[in-house]
C-alpha cells in the first residue's frame, strides 16, 4: 500500500521529538516502556549520542529520517493504565507475523482471540493495524511501521503531559476534569476521551485480616476507616487490631476515582491515611508486607497476598467473584471507573486524534485488544455498543 501524501502530513506528530533510526534503534523499543516519577519527564527517551567522539561521521551515520517518516507514539500516565498500553506497546513494536498464533495471527498451535473478526489478515500485527490509517507495512520484525513507547507515572501527570504537548496519549483512570480541575466544556473543546477499558477498582485487606473473617465491608465502614472514624479492625468484626491504612499518591486516577465514588467529592479529604504510594505495585507491596492493612488499587494488582473484599453499598453486596450475583466486575459496582487514554484536539487535528493514534487506540477496540490487553490483565472488556462508540471517535479509516 502506498503512502498518501495527504494522509502522511496528518500522522506526522504534533509533538517533536527526536528518534534513533535504523533499524537498531527501532529493534531496541520492541515492547519497551518508560518509567518516570516526575511530572515533567515524558516516555522513554531515544539513546544520548556522544558528542565528544573523534571517530568520522558517516553518511549514514548523519542520515535523518525523511520529512514525511512518522514519529515514534508516546503515552504516559495512569498506572492502572499502564498495564493494558505497555502490553499493546510490546506487541505492537515486535510486529509479529500472521503465522505466529501466540501473539498475532494462527498456526497449528493455537490462534488469537478475534481473528476471524478482522478477516484473518496476510500481514504482521502493527503492520495490519497502521495500514488501516494508510501506513505501509515494513514488513519486517520489530520494525513496525511507527514505533511506540509508554512512561509510567501518574494519571494527572499524563493528563498534564498531553496538556502541555509532551506526549501524544495522556493515559488516565480518572477523568481529565477532576485531574486537571477543568470543566466538562473545556474537556470537549480540548480534548477527546478514549475510553480502552474499566476496572471494578476493589478494596483490598492484608491476608491476616481476609483469613480472620474480615471478608466483607459496607461502604459507609470503608469510608469511615479512610476519615479516621474508624481505626480497630475489632470494630468492622475483625481481629483487636489497629487498621494500617494504605492509600495512592494525590494526583494518582485511583486517588481521584475513589475519592469521587466512595466519599463523594475528588477532593474530599481523608485523615485516616497512613501511608500513600504513587503506583499500584507499591500500594500491593505494602499491604503484602503489613498487618493489618487496607487498601484501594487497581484490579490487576489483586492477588493471594492482597485480597479484594465484598462491598455493600445500600443493601446489595458487590463480590470479587465473576459468578457472584452482583460484582466487582458489574458496571453498577459504584467503584466501577472508566479507563482512559486522552488526546487533544488542535488546529492540525480537529478531530482530536491523528492517524498514530487512531491506528494504536483502534488496536484496543477489537475483540483481539480487549481480550489479550484488557481483560488478560484482570480488568473489564467494553461491551458492544461501547466499543462501536469509542470507534466513531477515530477519524475515518483510510
Amino acid at each position: 500500500m502506498a503512502r498518501d501524501s495527504k494522509q502522511l502530513t496528518e500522522s506526522v506528530s504534533r509533538r517533536k521529538f527526536l528518534v534513533a533510526s535504523g533499524a537498531a534503534g527501532l529493534a531496541g523499543l520492541a515492547g519497551c516502556s518508560g518509567s518516570t516519577g516526575s511530572e515533567t519527564d515524558a516516555a522513554t527517551d531515544a539513546p544520548e549520542t556522544d558528542a565528544e567522539t573523534d571517530a568520522p561521521e558517516t553518511e549514514e551515520e548523519t542520515a535523518k529520517p525523511e520529512d514525511n517518516e512518522p514519529e515514534m507514539l508516546t503515552a504516559e500516565g495512569s498506572s492502572t493504565v499502564y498495564p493494558i498500553a505497555n502490553k499493546g506497546s510490546s506487541y505492537w513494536n515486535s510486529n509479529a507475523p500472521p503465522s505466529d498464533g501466540e501473539y498475532w495471527g494462527s498456526s497449528s498451535e493455537g490462534t488469537v482471540p478475534g481473528w476471524s473478526e478482522l478477516g484473518e489478515p496476510d500481514m504482521r500485527l502493527a503492520d495490519y493495524f497502521a495500514s488501516l490509517y494508510g501506513f505501509e507495512p515494513t514488513e519486517t520484525q520489530a520494525n513496525p511501521p511507527f514505533a511506540t513507547s509508554i512512561g509510567l507515572s501518574h494519571s494527572g501527570t499524563g493528563c498534564k503531559s498531553v496538556r502541555d504537548g509532551l506526549v501524544d496519549i495522556g493515559n488516565s483512570s480518572g477523568p481529565i476534569t477532576a485531574e486537571l480541575g477543568i470543566s466538562e466544556a473545556e474537556r470537549d473543546e480540548k480534548y477527546v476521551d478514549h475510553v480502552v477499558g474499566r476496572d471494578g477498582q476493589p478494596v483490598v485487606v492484608s491476608k491476616d485480616i481476609f483469613d480472620a473473617g474480615v471478608t466483607e465491608l459496607t461502604g459507609e465502614e470503608v469510608k469511615k476507616i479512610y476519615q479516621d472514624e474508624i481505626t480497630n479492625w475489632k470494630d468492622v468484626g475483625g481481629p483487636d487490631k489497629e487498621i494500617y491504612v494504605v492509600g495512592r499518591a494525590e494526583g494518582s486516577g485511583t486517588d481521584t476515582s475513589f475519592r469521587l465514588n466512595m466519599l463523594g467529592d475528588a477532593e474530599a479529604s481523608m485523615e485516616g491515611v497512613d501511608t500513600r504510594k504513587g503506583q499500584n505495585q507499591q500500594v500491593k507491596t505494602v499491604v503484602q508486607q503489613n498487618e493489618g492493612a487496607i487498601a484501594y488499587m487497581a484490579l490487576a494488582f489483586t492477588g493471594p497476598e492482597v485480597k479484594p473484599v465484598g462491598i455493600e453499598f445500600e443493601g446489595t453486596l458487590f463480590e470479587p467473584d465473576k459468578d457472584a450475583e452482583n460484582t466487582i466486575f458489574d458496571s453498577a459496582y459504584p467503584l466501577n471507573r472508566d479507563l482512559h487514554q486522552y488526546t487533544t484536539i488542535t488546529e492540525g487535528t480537529p478531530n482530536g486524534t491523528d492517524k498514530r493514534e487512531a491506528a494504536f487506540i483502534n488496536m484496543f477496540l477489537t475483540t483481539f485488544g480487549q481480550e489479550l490487553f484488557v481483560e488478560a490483565n484482570n480488568y473489564i472488556p467494553l461491551p458492544t455498543k461501547d466499543l462501536e462508540a469509542e470507534k466513531a471517535k477515530l477519524p475515518d479509516q483510510a
